[in-house]
């Protein structure tokens, strides 16, 4: 059972390593310092706890899709934004029947796909302008994947996780199908937590509910979640950005299985946990905005909802980005003595 996962970063390598460990032929897409390390160390995990542990497994790496042949199972854990790019060149790590299980943050460029409703088939712009993925990833690969786990990339070719484990799949038509069964086997005999669901959309709400209000936050004021929850005005701000997130999902038909204040208590035992999002901004790299919190907000314009402080997140998150890009830029030229 051949399994490629393309983006090794924080989430894609803590499963390379637990899958090569369990015995499975891993190999994975990664770029610049990060593959080096790999090819020339192997990818690190190092799991907090006391005392701490840490493995080291040499797997096939490329940055070259079309290098590592067909796989039986490709997992996708990069970036949102980084999609469209890569999609036209999924095809050569596909053979017939090979699943892509996407393992993504907010909401997916499937999600109106065997959806049913008034948007079924209808494509999210945020998520995937110009339907560029749609046009190359055929739904009927898709495996929804939810992820709860803290975890980061200390340097190249370390994988820290520091909390957490647990990972949810499911159909995009609700199915509990034989190919479920089998990719939720290979989890467990590497010993992933993983649960299965017939509503893998209520799982993608339910995550980002607090997603959508904790990542900007953090990304914009630096703060780790913990302090987000426990400072009064930002603990009112999560609470009015999850109330329009809330009333979204409400009028596409989602019912959440928590209250709100469950909601925000779960979020506030995460701790000290610094969100993704807020790890790009200091990486300088771009964010997932588009789909954690811009794809709400075009629902909301869809479904006629207003969602004034997740517009005003998304245009200060999208700022900052701008901000720091053109910072980047600038650093890059030469300077004239």
């Amino acid at each position: 059972m051949k399994i490629g996962i393309v983006g090794a970063g924080a989430v894609g390598g803590h499963l390379a390593v637990c899958l090569a460990r369990a015995g499975f032929p891993v190999s994975v897409v990664a770029r610049g310092s990060h593959l080096q390390a790999i090819r020339s160390q192997g990818l690190k995990l190092i799991r907090q706890g006391d005392p701490p542990e840490a493995w080291v497994e040499r797997l096939t790496a490329s940055d070259d899709l079309a290098e590592l042949g067909r796989q039986d199972v490709v997992i996708l854990a990069v970036k949102a934004y980084s999609l469209p790019l890569l999609a036209p060149q999924l095809g050569s790590l596909c053979g017939p029947d090979t699943p892509l299980v996407v393992v993504q943050n907010g909401l997916p460029w499937w999600y109106f796909y065997r959806h049913g409703g008034e948007f079924e088939g209808r494509s999210l712009t945020s998520v995937d302008p110009g339907g560029v993925i749609a046009a190359h990833l055929p739904i009927e690969r898709v495996i929804g994947c939810v992820v709860y786990i803290a975890v980061q990339l200390a340097e190249p070719g370390v994988v820290l996780h520091t909390g957490g484990g647990r990972y949810i799949l499911g159909e995009p038509d609700g199915s509990l199908s034989e190919r479920l069964r089998s990719l939720a086997a290979i989890f467990e005999q590497a010993q992933l937590p993983v649960t299965l669901t017939s509503q893998i959309r209520v799982e993608i709400w339910q995550k980002l509910w607090g997603n959508a209000a904790f990542n900007p936050i953090s990304a914009l004021t630096r703060a780790a979640q913990d302090e987000i929850a426990q400072y009064p005005p930002t603990h009112a701000l999560v609470e009015s950005v999850m109330q329009e997130t809330e009333a979204v999902a409400q009028a596409l038909g989602i019912q959440l299985p928590v209250s709100l204040e469950e909601r925000l208590k779960d979020a506030a035992r995460v701790g000290s946990h610094r969100t993704s999002m807020l790890q790009d901004i200091e990486r300088g790299r771009p964010t997932e905005i588009e789909s954690i919190v811009g794809a709400i907000a075009e629902l909301g314009r869809w479904a006629g909802i207003p969602t004034p402080h997740l517009d005003t997140l998304y245009a200060c998150v999208k700022l900052l980005e701008r901000s720091l890009q053109a910072g980047k830029a600038a650093r890059s030229q030469p300077q004239i003595p």
